[in-house]
């Protein structure tokens, strides 16, 4: 009977749930398109080597998590476990250079094999946005701002919390990574295996470690903050003085790290309590080093990506749609007269719930459990009359009214 479950970590999204989804995209759309953010659509499979080159082969995504198979061409392929990569390449293939800077807004499903979590799946969704070719800080300051702007105009900002660190340029990460090296050299034996590994290929990732023996070592580890160069620290501090002006809250965490060498300067995440031990909800950085990380050209980067089971768990109920009319045909005559009507109704913008079988009283029991609006009810006498019962089902007031006055009556039920 396993394959008639969902596989886990999947599930199916039923109207409800699409609504929400919905209510997550298009807000992040309409916003997005306000700052001048394109919409494109990336496949949902690559060539493995694409998210090898960007999550780096030691990546847990890489190592753990990815749904990667080899197709009948002999090709490795990699369904998505992120956005970026995905953009970055096809900005490389697509030879978009010539076209910087570049504002870009997409969705769409990700798949990655890992413990199923509150609001996180095998196979979850994303709102996911990029800016190409811009290095000046205000590029930092914008994406978060519009970020932001998606939060609030899903009303979540009260409940989210901007966290924000930087990893200075190459050489201040450079410095850093030797001096906090040998920090944690010197707890080697009081890491978690993960840790140890990550020591060896991946230091920072450390710092971010959800082990609580790791977090009582990492609590005692330099600051980054300590080793910035005069540039890095210049970068930060216009990044922050352009949120302030903004007046978008946020609090440092020095904590919050980016693994891989492509990152650097500005990392963030907007987090909540409301979700429980899962709480960001959104998170990003710049990756100046990607693209080139590629084999594409020197190209500066930054962006974000959002969690949409996540947002619509947090937003509220959004509205339901439209009550339909009924249309209740009686006869053999009415029913193909009702195919008619209902066609013509749903032109000029009504939905319409049609019932197929039944006597009158079934109809009517339907179209009570779809919260139709009005019941129209069409028969033999009616049809001779050129007329129509219009029953509101709400005060359960009935009349008869002439078909060619029929649309001027139902705009009270819109």
């Amino acid at each position: 009977m396993s394959g008639l479950q969902p596989v886990r970590g999947t599930h199916d999204l039923f109207p409800n749930d699409i609504r929400r989804h919905r209510k997550v995209i298009d807000t992040a759309r309409a916003v997005a398109e306000r700052y001048g953010y394109g919409e494109i659509a990336t496949p949902i499979f690559e060539f493995s080597e694409v998210f090898q080159r960007t999550l780096g082969d030691t990546s847990d995504i890489v190592t753990k998590e990815m749904y990667s198979f080899t197709d009948r061409g002999g090709d490795n392929i990699t369904l998505r476990p992120e956005y970026t990569a995905g953009i970055a390449r096809a900005f490389i293939s697509g030879g978009l250079q010539q076209h910087l800077p570049l504002k870009f807004f997409c969705h769409g499903p990700m798949f990655r094999y890992e413990r199923p979590q509150k609001g996180r799946l095998r196979q979850f969704h994303q709102i996911d946005v990029e800016l190409l070719g811009v290095a000046q800080p205000q590029g930092d300051i914008e994406i978060i701002a519009l970020g932001w702007d998606i939060l609030v105009a899903l009303g979540l900002s009260e409940s989210c919390v901007l966290e924000l660190n930087t990893l200075g340029d190459g050489t201040s990460r450079a410095a850093y990574r030797k001096v906090l090296v040998e920090y944690l050299g010197a707890h080697r034996d009081k890491l978690s295996e993960d840790s140890r590994g990550r020591l060896e290929r991946n230091p920072l990732r450390v710092l971010d470690s959800k082990d609580e023996a790791d977090r009582k070592i990492v609590a005692g580890a330099p600051g980054f903050e300590q080793h910035l160069n005069l540039e890095s620290a210049a970068f930060f501090a216009t990044v922050r003085a352009g949120l302030d002006a903004l007046k978008i809250p946020y609090k440092l965490n020095p904590r919050l790290v980016r693994g891989l060498d492509y990152y650097c300067h500005t990392a963030f995440e907007f987090t909540t309590t409301a979700l429980g031990a899962q709480g960001t909800v959104m998170g990003g950085g710049r990756y100046d080093g990607l693209i080139e990380a590629m084999g594409g050209p020197s190209t500066p980067g930054i962006g974000w990506a959002a969690g949409i089971e996540r947002l619509a768990m947090l937003i509220a109920e959004p509205p339901s749609p439209a009550r339909p009319l009924a249309v209740v045909p009686m006869g053999a005559e009415a029913e193909a007269m009702a195919q008619v009507l209902a066609r013509d109704l749903r032109r000029i913008g009504f939905a319409v719930e049609l019932g197929y079988s039944g006597n009158l009283k079934k109809r009517l029991q339907r179209a009570n459990r779809v919260k139709a609006r009005a019941a129209l009810i069409l028969g033999e006498d009616e049809l001779q009359r050129q007329a129509i019962a219009v029953r509101d089902l709400d005060s359960g007031d009935q009349q008869e009214v002439p078909l060619n006055r029929l649309e001027t009556h139902l705009a009270r039920f819109r």
